[in-house]
């Protein structure tokens, strides 16, 4: 139900500095897709319907993209991973689904980490309340067929 997007022109998968982040990311979440390019990477937001999105995006494409995709309702949080901390957290201050701004990865691990956990939550209290209501829907229907009463002989048949 969850995926990661990571948009950052920088970005090398074949690059060892790249593999460790990932490694600690998958840990979390299992699905990650990278992207070097702003309108591919909307696109692909845009085709998705079900699965909550996570997204790490660099400082200047951060700047770049959220005005288009903040109010994508599948997208649950942004993290901005960058060098200069200050000048980011600037312009995130007034979007409400960045979580923060981070010049290193672990941070974004742990803060990923718990919004997802409240994510897990938030799914598993819908399912609860719907599974409470089928259930008193099922004792009422119970309970008013027991509660019929026919004497009638024929009916009985």
């Amino acid at each position: 139900n969850f995926l990661l997007v990571w948009l950052d022109a920088n970005i090398d998968e074949s690059n060892e500095n790249f593999k460790k982040p990932l490694q600690c990311l998958r840990r979390i979440v299992s699905t990650i897709t990278t992207f070097t390019d702003v309108d591919e990477c909307i696109d692909f937001l845009s085709g998705i319907q079900n699965e909550k999105v996570f997204m790490i995006v660099a400082g200047v494409l951060g700047r770049q993209i959220i005005p288009d995709i903040e109010a994508c309702p599948q997208l649950e949080s942004i993290y901005v991973f960058c060098d200069n901390q200050s000048i980011n957290e600037q312009w995130t201050k007034t979007v409400p689904k960045v979580k923060g701004v981070y010049t290193q990865i672990e941070p974004i691990c742990e803060a990923l980490r718990i919004d997802r956990e409240n994510c897990d939550r938030a799914m598993i209290s819908i399912s609860f309340n719907g599974i409470d209501a089928l259930f008193m829907y099922t004792q009422l229907l119970k309970e008013t067929l027991l509660d019929i009463e026919d004497d009638d002989a024929k009916s009985i048949r």
